[in-house]
């Protein structure tokens, strides 16, 4: 397939190493080894991820968004040995108390602002406004800590507490909290938890947001920072597939047309400062986002 192949071929040329070693994993019989030992050049000595790893922020130092990238790629390739290294230390992270603040762990650090971040990333204090990343990071300790451990405790009273303010709420217009609470359902049905929150009924409620959050004007799409089906779900097998199948298959459309000469997709946001490291994020984007692009199509099984 030629939407495959020119994609295959701009990650080849321009991912980092780590976006690359999940292409093979996912398309060319690579191995997990080779994701975990590319993502372990992003942990620090303190268990947390910086670096850039997400890359928008290049901050070296340890943060929770950081290290919740972390824990999303980990998911990506389904990596569950919670006594390996790479997720023990990720724990110690969590339970170490930093960047946290006794209720939510910050979105936004001041260390930050000393190395070329986004705007959006730029911090007057150490900060959490929103369950995001927390809501996630709750449902990776349930999911993996010690169940006799203070921090499995931790994270099943948060997780109630997130759950909680997630009721009071009502509809969000923010799609990366929603997203946060969709791995908080998955890692608490992963780990067989049904006493701390009610998974059935915070499934019902994330079928109703899902069908919120998604952009229906189609037309926005071409030049918005807008919310698609693959921000939420994969796949065919996912349970909010079916509520929103013609929007989802619709997107796939939108895959093939909008894919540019290079094999790559636009990056619909940007930095206006730091603009020449803006280039190179743009490129790690673009890998990543390239393969993402790719696991969608995958999952709705048009490749």
């Amino acid at each position: 397939m030629i939407t495959f192949d020119r994609a295959r071929s701009f990650i080849y040329r321009n991912a980092r190493p780590l976006d690359l070693a999940r292409f093979q994993y996912h398309f060319e019989n690579g191995s997990k080894e080779a994701v975990l030992t590319a993502l372990a050049a992003y942990q620090n000595e303190d268990g947390g991820f910086g670096h850039a790893l997400e890359p928008d922020s290049w901050n070296p130092y340890s943060a929770p968004i950081q290290t919740w990238t972390a824990t999303e790629i980990l998911r990506e390739i389904d990596f569950t040995d919670a006594n390996h290294t790479i997720i023990q230390n990720t724990l110690r992270y969590l339970a170490s108390g930093q960047d946290f603040n006794g209720k939510l762990w910050y979105n936004e650090v001041v260390s930050s602002n000393d190395y070329p971040h986004a705007p959006w990333w730029h911090a007057e204090v150490d900060s959490a406004d929103s369950y995001n990343p927390t809501a996630c990071l709750a449902g990776f300790i349930i999911r993996f800590a010690d169940k006799n451990s203070d921090l499995y405790k931790l994270g099943c009273r948060i997780a109630k507490e997130a759950y909680d303010a997630d009721d009071k709420q009502g509809l969000s217009d923010d799609m990366h909290a929603v997203l946060l609470y969709i791995r908080l359902m998955q890692y608490c049905e992963k780990a067989s938890v049904s006493e701390v929150i009610d998974l059935s009924l915070l499934k019902e409620r994330l079928r109703e947001q899902i069908k919120h959050s998604i952009t229906q004007n189609t037309a926005e799409w071409e030049t918005g920072y807008i919310c698609k089906p693959s921000q939420f779900f994969n796949s065919r097998d996912s349970i909010f597939y079916a509520d929103n199948k013609d929007i989802a298959e619709y997107e796939c459309d939108f895959i093939f047309k909008t894919q540019l000469d290079d094999g790559s997709w636009n990056i619909p946001w940007g930095w206006s400062d730091y603009p020449e490291e803006w280039v190179i994020a743009k490129n790690w984007w673009k890998g990543n986002g390239a393969l993402l692009n790719l696991l969608y199509l995958k999952g709705l099984e048009k490749l």
